[in-house]
């Protein structure tokens, strides 16, 4: 199976030599991965170095990325949850959007795009904080033009309610020992909380896999299938089933 890379939660003021450390790895085995940009960044956790100036502006880095084959998506807003709500894809009980009226969610969106197309980035991909959305938000996202988002179970994108989806990785451990299954899947990164262990996984993960890792953009090129109505409900029940099973253990290890 191949595997695709995204990285979630950029921002201006995101942890830097953690994200240029991860940026060296994907360099290294030329690999562009899809990144998540939150427009306009609310979330405290989330403010971590001073915004990026030099050598060059955050938003000018951001066009150079691109320039390099890396793929942006529009994560969210402003990466603040505002419900409790799992939503269409229940990994985690809390959204930005799942549970709000489509009012409420269109005229953020509405913004959080009108904030990437001030600052040249125009993309018709999106990227829900926490995994979270509902109808509505596909609804709004459909209406602002938006045609592709990075989230579901499964070994090729799929269509979905009008929009294609790029499914992620389940387990990375299964992944890794489907080295001839044939298909794709994206393994989602979150460079501001790694560790330098994180790293030196993903630094043996990226040598062991090299003749599978792919940039996203050719994932992008992969023709999507019609999934059967069974086939929605157990990505359903998959996601559900991980959210209990890593709730559980969260508990444990708290005592």
């Amino acid at each position: 199976m191949k595997i695709s890379i995204r990285m979630d939660d950029v921002t201006p003021d995101m942890d830097w030599a953690k994200f240029m450390r991860f940026k060296g790895l994907c360099d290294l085995y030329q690999v562009q991965p899809l990144i998540g940009v939150v427009p306009s960044c609310q979330d405290e956790m989330l403010h971590i170095d001073a915004p990026k100036t030099a050598p060059v502006a955050f938003w000018d880095y951001l066009k150079t990325l691109e320039d390099e084959g890396w793929t942006i998506a529009q994560h969210g807003v402003t990466h603040v949850y505002h419900t409790k709500k799992m939503g269409c894809f229940p990994l985690n009980r809390l959204s930005e959007f799942a549970g709000r009226s489509y009012e409420q969610q269109y005229a953020p969106l509405k913004e959080g795009k009108k904030i990437l197309a001030a600052h040249g980035i125009d993309t018709d991909f999106f990227m829900a904080p926490a995994h979270s959305f509902d109808r509505n938000t596909i609804k709004a996202l459909k209406k602002l033009g938006f045609r592709r988002m990075t989230d579901g179970f499964g070994d090729r994108p799929y269509l979905r309610w009008g929009m294609t989806f790029y499914p992620i990785a389940f387990r990375q451990g299964s992944v890794l020992k489907k080295k001839d299954k044939q298909g794709y899947t994206t393994f989602v990164v979150h460079a501001n909380t790694m560790s330098d262990k994180d790293f030196e996984r993903y630094e043996q993960l990226f040598a062991d896999c090299r003749d599978r890792l792919v940039s996203y953009r050719e994932l992008l090129r992969v023709e999507p299938e019609r999934r059967s109505v069974f086939g929605h409900w157990r990505e359903y029940g998959l996601a559900l089933a991980k959210f209990v099973l890593v709730s559980l253990k969260n508990r444990a290890a708290n005592g």
